[in-house]
């Protein structure tokens, strides 16, 4: 059963009052909660320039002054995205936020494979780039087309965040995706864990980059084993609403033939597998909290009141299963960026803010 599938119909009320966590957060947030705002935890997957939907969301939700933000998670571009939305509201708040948002994907932008050449492609050109690093990568292995490790990410991340800071002062929590190589667990780094190390080992493709080594262990992209982690998501989360923004098409009419349209459909089942796992793996847990029908958990408890929600970008952007997750044309990050901002202005002017219950479009609705 599709994730979509799931939509429900389910009610909600604000919650009052003020929270910031003395144990995460060590000094004095610049972006406290209002009394009256509602928190909305976000879950983040990742899905290379299809991110900048994300982008786009985070955006639009940024602007909204009725929400604050308790947990994020986030695999590979979505780990990307909430560690630059985490540290922008350290900064300056939202608008600080916002602005960082921007700066980084118009910085992948530029990094993109014509970069280095100093040239500005036709859509077209660029398509054809992009076509041919992707073939590359099937015959070459990073170690060999890339003996030197080089990553553009590193130096960008590196400039954009202080990730000391982003330790000490997040006034988010953040849950971070990477696996394992050696066995392919997931592992998942907290907020008072994040390093340059840790945002790259989630956003490492193992076709495109060497194996990220963190304490002795090597990593590769989060993607493999929770994308993104949600169910860890759901029983840290303080909030009743967790969003999921979808990046990565779930679904694809016909069959593809040639050899490049089954590999982009072969990634796109083997990135969304681990979210079906993980939305599967937490309607199992809510469905045992059902059976303890007398002294439930407080865990059990939360759990039976969570709503969640889901934006896909397959919904809103004409196309994306045939599109390439390695273009970074600026055009076509800014088209997405608005696509993601306008299917979060639509839900929640339609499911969140402005209704006292939620209706089904846009929303995964509470787990069965």
């Amino acid at each position: 059963m599709s994730i979509a599938a799931r939509s429900r119909v389910a009610s909600t009320e604000s919650e009052p009052g003020h929270r910031l966590s003395a144990k995460r957060v060590t000094g004095k947030s610049v972006w406290p909660r209002a009394r009256r705002q509602r928190l909305l935890s976000l879950a983040l997957q990742g899905g290379g320039s299809f991110g900048a939907f994300t982008w786009g969301v985070l955006d639009r939700l940024l602007e909204e002054e009725t929400i604050a933000f308790d947990a994020l998670s986030g695999t590979s571009a979505g780990a990307i995205n909430a560690a630059i939305l985490a540290h922008g509201l350290a900064e300056g708040g939202p608008s600080q936020a916002r602005e960082a948002l921007e700066r980084v994907w118009k910085r992948i932008s530029d990094a993109g494979p014509l970069a280095g050449f100093g040239i500005i492609a036709q859509p077209a050109v660029a398509s054809a780039v992009n076509a041919a690093w992707e073939l590359s990568t099937r015959f070459v292995s990073p170690y060999q087309l890339n003996p030197l490790g080089l990553n553009p990410l590193r130096e960008l991340l590196a400039q954009e965040i202080d990730f000391e800071r982003l330790r000490t002062s997040s006034p988010v929590r953040l849950l971070v995706a990477a696996t394992r190589v050696k066995d392919g667990r997931l592992r998942l780094f907290r907020e008072n864990e994040i390093t340059l190390e840790a945002l790259l080992a989630s956003a490492c493709l193992p076709l495109h980059h060497h194996a990220v080594e963190i304490d002795g262990e090597s990593y590769w992209d989060g993607g493999y084993s929770a994308n993104p982690p949600l169910r860890q998501l759901a029983i840290d989360s303080k909030a009743r609403d967790i969003l999921l923004v979808q990046v990565t098409p779930e679904e694809h009419q016909g069959v593809p033939q040639l050899s490049s349209n089954i590999s982009r459909r072969v990634n796109q089942i083997t990135f969304n597998g681990p979210l079906l796992r993980e939305v599967e793996a937490l309607a199992d847990l809510c469905a045992l909290c059902r059976k303890q029908m007398f002294f439930r958990s407080r865990l059990c408890r939360r759990l039976l009141r969570l709503r969640l929600h889901r934006l896909s970008a397959e919904d809103t952007v004409a196309g994306l299963d045939r599109a390439s997750a390695v273009d970074l044309d600026w055009s076509f990050l800014a088209q997405l960026r608005d696509d993601g901002r306008a299917a979060a202005a639509q839900w929640l002017a339609g499911s969140f803010i402005r209704t006292r219950r939620f209706t089904s479009r846009g929303v995964a609705g509470p787990l069965p």
